[in-house]
Formats: structure tokens, sequence, C-alpha cells
């Protein structure tokens, strides 16, 4: 795949502070990865431009990233203390992700142990690698925002390339999000659908067939709280119990509430 170096769409301005922040970063030794369309133009050759720029860190650098940034003149804030803070630039600003909302996609060493080495806006940078793209996106089924799109272009893209190991792995649990999504590409592409390893298939088709761990779990958990953090709201008022709690989940009720409140906000 090529380079992302165009800054087509993109106005001087904010790509001038999409460099300096990776700068910025880089001169202060914390270490990160660039994602988002920068990232999947990379993987699947579909340009997009948006108006912020995701960079992933780790949990423990988190904080220090958001205050190098703002000691070098943004204004920046924990927006969300489970997965994301953000660095502003007057309309412009920098996303820094070191989760995901529903508190799965933790941003960890492994992320560091396989990027992928790219280009972004003329400058060299470490890109988070396709498996954990997946992953993070894949849980993203909301009424206003569905990744399935990307996913299916990265398993175009990439499906005979991929570690599948790690990211079955990766998805635990949660592999029936991973199986819904495979069979979805074959819907898409069914000229591609020898991309996907037939290993990968018989072994989420067998554990369909069989049940799994997590089958055993309180049959009163509603996991559509990781995939929407609106639309299975009513499930819980019902009495379901919302598996972004322990011991199923990551999150604790404030961290949900925090979450929960900001829907329908920029």
């Amino acid at each position: 795949m090529v380079a992302i170096t165009s800054t087509e769409a993109l106005d001087t301005k904010t790509a001038e502070f999409y460099r300096w922040g990776m700068r910025t970063l880089n001169e202060a030794g914390v270490p990160f990865l660039v994602g988002g369309a920068y990232a999947f133009s990379r993987y699947t050759g579909i340009v997009r431009h948006t108006k912020d720029f995701d960079i992933f860190v780790r949990r423990e650098d988190s904080e220090r990233a958001l205050k190098v940034l703002a000691d070098a003149g943004c204004r920046s804030e924990m927006t969300f203390p489970h997965w994301l803070g953000k660095a502003y630039s007057g309309q412009d600003f920098i996303d820094v992700i070191f989760g995901a909302g529903n508190g799965v996609a933790r941003v960890d060493q492994l992320w560091f142990d396989h990027a992928v080495q790219g280009e972004v806006l003329g400058m060299p940078a470490l890109l988070i690698p396709a498996e954990e793209m997946i992953w993070s996106k894949a849980l993203i089924l909301e009424r206003e925002r569905y990744d399935g799109a990307d996913v299916a272009h990265i398993f175009l893209a990439l499906g005979e390339q991929m570690d599948w190991n790690r990211l079955i792995s990766r998805f635990a649990g949660h592999w029936r999000v991973l199986l819904s999504h495979l069979i979805l590409f074959g819907f898409i592409f069914p000229r591609e659908r020898s991309r996907i390893p037939s290993s990968v298939m018989d072994l989420l088709l067998s554990r369909l067939r069989n049940g799994g761990p997590e089958d055993r779990q309180d049959p009163a958990r509603c996991y559509g709280t990781l995939i929407s953090r609106e639309q299975y709201l009513p499930d819980l008022e019902r009495g379901y119990t919302d598996a972004r709690l322990a011991p199923t989940g990551s999150l604790s009720p404030a961290e949900i509430a925090h979450w929960t409140k900001a829907i329908g906000t920029k």
C-alpha cells in the first residue's frame, strides 16, 4: 500500500498541527501509534480525511501525552478517563486514545510490538496493527456509526497475511462478533471468500456449534452494550445485567454513567 502523504482536503494549518503533534510527542519520548483514517488508508488504499487525528498510547502514557501537548501550547483534557483524551488547537484536535468506549480494546504492548512502519503527512510514523484495528472497529455497531465496512475492507486487503491466531485471541469471549463480520465479508465479497483461511471459519463455526465458556455465564447478561452504548439501555432497564461491568467487563458504574451521559454529543 502507499504511504499517506497527501494533504488534499486538509488545510495547511490542520496538516501542520498534526505534524507538530507527532514531532512534539517524539521529542518528548512519548511512544505512540497513528491510527484512524491514516492507518486505514495504509492498509486498504482507501483515502479519506477527517477533522481529527487519532494517536494511540498505553494507558500509563496517556496523561503524560496530554501534558506534553498542553505544555507545548494545546488545550488538553481527559475527556473520558477510561479511554480517551483530546488536545485542541482552535477547531482542530488530536484524539489521544488508550482504549475503547466499551472498555474492551485496551492499548497494550502488543499494539507496539506489531506496529507497522509507515509515513503520515510526510513524516515517518508507526501505525496501529491491522489486527488491533479490526479488534477495535468490529465492536462499533452504533445507530449513527457502523465500522463494519472498514472491517470488511481490511479483510479484503490483508486477509491472507493477517495473524489470525492473535486476532482470535483478541476477541476472546467476543468471538461471535468476529464470526459475524467474517460471514458478512463472504456476503459482501463472494469472490474473495478464500482470503479468509478455512481453518479460521472451521474453528469459529465449531465454537458456534459447541458453545464456549461464556455460554455458561449469567444468561440475563446483555452484551449489546459492548457494541452500542445507547441501543440496549432499555434492556438494562428491563433487568438485564450490563456486560461492561465485572466480571465480564472492565468498566465501573461511574465510567459507564459518564460515557452514557455523553450520548449525542460530538
